[in-house]
């Protein structure tokens, strides 16, 4: 208690349940490779394709494809990691000569996100000096003449640069590392430092277009330690054996295995090409996340900006000996055309049936990091009967609001007198008991039909 005053003293009652806020389970994480912006840093684009575009550029490695695919969808908040490294990935074009018009000064080379100009005299004997001479326009390729430099108006000179190459990044670029030298994260380990940079925790993870087997691995690696869902490409099947074969490569409750690909307008090229299916599936995931829950399955959801699908997928609804029923059965999410564009799969890589379908993984997932995030305020507090009554209440409040709102079929905390025995108090430790049964997705639907003559007296009634 208070020492002695002689006056009126307030004090703060702070005891009671607090209200908890369920995680934002919608933030896609991306590893992409784009021709500009930072290298292996996790950048945030919250809703907006017009400051992807500005930030990694388009038309050279997978971030033109991935991110309007994803916007297609919804405006989502996304985590990229850039792996694309324009001082290491990068190609020489060899020189040639070009004319600065004599009106607007500027000269334009063939190709856009132009690195390490070198421009020189016609006759190759001076080089120029860029900033004194010329200045240049990476993104665009332009390149302008200084007045006051040594170009004359009208000139003709040799110019050589470097673009990126999407085609030099290595499945180790991609996966990346943690450096000894300074800790620094890269490629798919930069997604780990998110919440620390950007405040916000990827749940939603895919590396499309990037996803060998290899990488699709460290995928799951990262997922199990962000507590995500990932999704990944049947990577190299070209038949829907191949598929099955390459799904059985892992057992991860957070990895969906997608085949095949979709097909669409190509943001980059503007053709009708082949897409990948894992970027419309972060998409479609978030949407979902977003509009209808965490708790409901990526499958039977229209996608939007397909055309096609790039192999043939026989399906049928009533009718479990199709292409897609034999890959559904081996827990590979595949591709359908039923009133529009459709992933059809709900099962996850996992060998162990409580987790076999996404929603009960993702149940998993979002309740322990919500429960878990929201008892900060409860750390180092004096251990008290109170204390312990306001945990299990406010648990139990969450969980009363969940399933009212359909996301669980029911759950309950309890303090598990077993548990808490004197020696974990004693150590400062209390242990909440809960359990929860998630929603299951209806997978089957079957109608039992028998043929009656009961109706037929119906008949001479009439």
């Amino acid at each position: 208690m208070p020492g002695y005053h002689h006056g009126v003293r307030t004090i703060e009652n702070t005891e009671g349940a607090r209200p908890i806020r369920t995680v934002n389970s919608g933030v896609i994480g991306v590893v992409i490779t784009a021709p500009k912006g930072p290298v292996n840093t996790p950048v945030l684009i919250a809703g907006d394709r017009t400051k992807a575009a500005a930030t990694f550029g388009k038309g050279i490695g997978t971030a033109g494809q991935v991110f309007d695919a994803i916007f297609k969808q919804i405006g989502a908040m996304i985590v990229a990691v850039n792996v694309l490294d324009p001082a290491t990935h990068k190609t020489a074009v060899a020189a040639a000569e070009y004319t600065f018009d004599a009106v607007t000064n500027s000269l334009e080379v063939v190709d856009d996100y132009i690195y390490n100009v070198v421009v020189k005299s016609a006759d190759n004997v001076t080089t120029y000096i860029a900033g004194t001479d010329y200045t240049v326009d990476s993104d665009t390729g332009v390149i302008t003449r200084v007045d006051s430099g040594a170009i004359g108006a009208g000139a003709a000179v040799n110019v050589n640069y470097d673009i990126p190459d999407a085609a030099a990044v290595t499945d180790a670029d991609v996966i990346g590392e943690v450096r000894v030298a300074d800790g620094a994260h890269t490629g798919l380990q930069a997604l780990l430092t998110a919440k620390a940079s950007l405040g916000i925790k990827p749940r939603i993870l895919g590396a499309p277009g990037l996803d060998s087997q290899i990488v699709a691995t460290e995928i799951v690696a990262i997922a199990d330690q962000l507590r995500a869902s990932a999704y990944a490409y049947a990577a190299g099947a070209a038949t829907s054996a191949a598929a099955v074969t390459y799904r059985n490569n892992f057992d991860s409750r957070r990895l969906m295995v997608i085949w095949p690909d979709w097909v669409g307008l190509n943001a980059d090229t503007g053709v009708e090409s082949n897409l990948y299916s894992v970027a419309f599936a972060l998409g479609v995931r978030a949407k979902i996340d977003n509009v209808l829950g965490w708790h409901k399955v990526i499958s039977n959801v229209p996608v939007n900006g397909i055309t096609g699908i790039s192999a043939d997928v026989p399906w049928d609804l009533q009718d479990p000996n199709t292409i897609a029923g034999y890959l559904n059965a081996n827990e590979v999410t595949t591709l359908i055309n039923q009133s529009g564009f459709r992933f059809w799969g709900s099962r996850t890589c996992s060998s162990d049936p409580l987790y076999a379908f996404e929603s009960a993984a993702r149940t998993a997932d979002i309740l322990a990091d919500t429960i878990a995030d929201a008892h900060l305020w409860a750390i180092d507090k004096p251990i008290s009967k109170t204390l312990i009554k306001d945990i299990v209440e406010g648990v139990n409040a969450k969980f009363r609001e969940l399933k009212a709102g359909g996301y669980i079929v029911d759950a309950f905390a309890w303090l598990d007198p077993e548990k808490n025995t004197d020696a974990t108090l004693a150590a400062g430790n209390i242990i909440i008991s809960y359990d929860y049964t998630p929603v299951p997705p209806l997978e089957a639907l079957d109608f039992y039909q028998t043929i009656t003559t009961d109706y037929l007296a119906q008949l001479r009634a009439a």
